[in-house]
This record gives C-alpha cells, structure tokens and sequence, in this order.
C-alpha cells in the first residue's frame, strides 16, 4: 500500500490513502518569560510580560532543489530567529554542481553552527514506485548514474541510500544527520518505512495545511494565494514544507512569501522549534 505522509490538524496524522491514524496531541512550546524590572512603570512592565508564552508552535522545514533560494532562506531564518529542519539530497543546483558537492560545505557548515536540525532525504533523490511481491523496493532515482531509471533495491540497499547522506553530511561538517528522513514527494510504503526505521531514521511527513504549494505552477498558485492560505490554516503543531528551489515554478515561492509567512505567524504568537523538538521526534534524539 502506498502512504503519503502528512500530519494533519493539531496532531501528526499518517494518510493511508483515504484513512488517517491520529497520534498524540502537540503541545505548544512556551517561550521563557522576560524579566520584569522593579522600577519600571506599570505600563512598561505589561508590555515586558506581553509576550509571555507562545500560543503553539510551527515547524519549518525545508528540501533540498535547485538551491536558487538557499541563500534566502538562511538570511530570512537568522532576520527571524527561526531554526528549521532541512533534509538534504544531492540535487543538482543552478551554480551547476550538487547539494553534497564540497561547494556547499561552507553553507551547510553555517546552517549546522546556527543550530539547524538536518534529516536525509535519500542521496539521489530516490522515488519510491512500488513494493515487489520478491521482497523487493521499486525505486526511481533521480539523480546518480542511474538517474531516470527504475531500480529494485533490497532493504538493506534503501537502507544504505539513506545513510550515503549521513556519510556525505559528517563529511563536509563534522556533524551528523538527526534521525529522521523524508521521502521524495512524500511517497511511502511499509516496506520503505520499515527499512527506514531499522537503520534509525524515522519518517517525517508534513501537514496539510503546512504545504507551501511552491511545487505548483505560479500562472495557477500565486504566491500571495499561497501566502494567505498558509496563514489561516496553520495551526499549533503543524509540520511546514517548502523547497530550496524548484526549477519549474517562474515566481519562486520563498523570495515573496517566507519572511511574510514567517513575520505573520509571529504577529499572531507563534514560536518555531526543529524536529528535534517536535515530539513524535524528540524521543529519537541522540539516534542512530
């Protein structure tokens, strides 16, 4: 059977087809409280203690792509005081190399020293097609020397295509991944997640309401049409996903809508945590 992981609502759901399995709660993630100082006027004191605790919790997390707009989305991050979640494949990029090419090891090693979270995203962006009655995982890598060309991989062989990133990633930072993955587009099956879980990396969807849409063509999806959906329906505990770049939209999403995306959900008391701290994922911390 094939699964599309996604969290829905204000608890992780994990859509099998059309049936979905509710896990526990979030909770919201409370800031620490400002001290108030003694000698200051009532009204100064209110203001200190205004934004006393957040009212829930997002969590941004970003793909790897064409990597047009990773620069962006690190600026946007630190102007913000947002740390996010990013899984990590060895795309091709518009400066002509690849996401895990040593080229990248100064951006990755600055992401890391910000206290970002990072998760595997299979090196070559491998889409799963179909589980074979052999045992066997259909797959499509996208990219690699066999690019464009279906495989079968055993467990072990999926399980190592998502270590090739761990491997990848201690090379160019010292630092490795966190226990989680996402599969490309989102496309699962008990096979992959049972592989994916014996070599210590728990799959990790996002919600409904977390989807940028930054995939969609621009002409029907506008950025602002994206904007304003993310901004009322997102809810406390929702797992957010956007992209470093895709190649086929023309109005990239991130230039227009993740500072106003992020500053809004701000305004209206959100906090933002990593997967780290999200709690279908906290337990794993430390692992593998």
């Amino acid at each position: 059977m094939m699964k599309r992981f996604i969290f829905a609502g204000h608890a992780p759901a994990m859509l099998l087809c059309a049936n979905a399995m509710l896990s526990p709660a979030h909770a919201a993630t409370p800031a620490a409280v400002p001290a108030a100082v003694s000698a200051a006027p009532a009204a100064s004191l209110a203001a200190s203690l205004a934004p006393a605790a957040c009212k829930g919790t997002i969590y941004m997390t970003f793909d790897t792509g064409s990597q047009s707009q990773a620069q962006l989305i690190a600026d946007v991050l630190n102007k913000r005081h947002v740390k996010a979640t990013f899984f990590l494949a060895n795309e091709k990029t518009t400066r002509g190399d690849y996401s895990l090419d040593a080229s990248w090891a100064p951006y990755w090693k600055a992401r890391v020293a910000e206290g970002h979270a990072f998760g595997t995203h299979t090196f070559d962006h491998v889409y799963w097609k179909k589980d074979l009655a052999n045992g066997l995982i259909q797959v499509k890598p996208q990219f690699g020397k066999d690019g464009g060309k279906l495989a079968s991989f055993t467990d072990q062989q999926f399980c190592e295509e998502l270590r090739r990133v761990d491997t990848r990633f201690q090379e160019l930072t010292g630092r490795k991944l966190d226990p989680f993955w996402r599969a490309p587009g989102g496309y699962t099956s008990p096979r992959t997640l049972a592989a994916g879980s014996a070599c210590g990396y728990q799959h990790a969807g996002w919600a409904p309401a977390g989807y940028s849409g930054d995939e969609l063509p621009s002409d029907k999806y506008p950025n602002a049409t994206l904007l304003k959906k993310a901004l009322a329906n997102l809810r406390s505990g929702d797992i957010f996903i956007a992209h470093m770049g895709i190649w086929s939209r023309k109005d990239a999403w991130a230039p227009a809508n993740l500072d106003a995306l992020i500053s809004g959900l701000q305004d209206k008391g959100f906090c933002f945590a990593t997967l780290r701290e999200h709690p279908a994922y906290a337990q794993k911390k430390g692992q593998p």
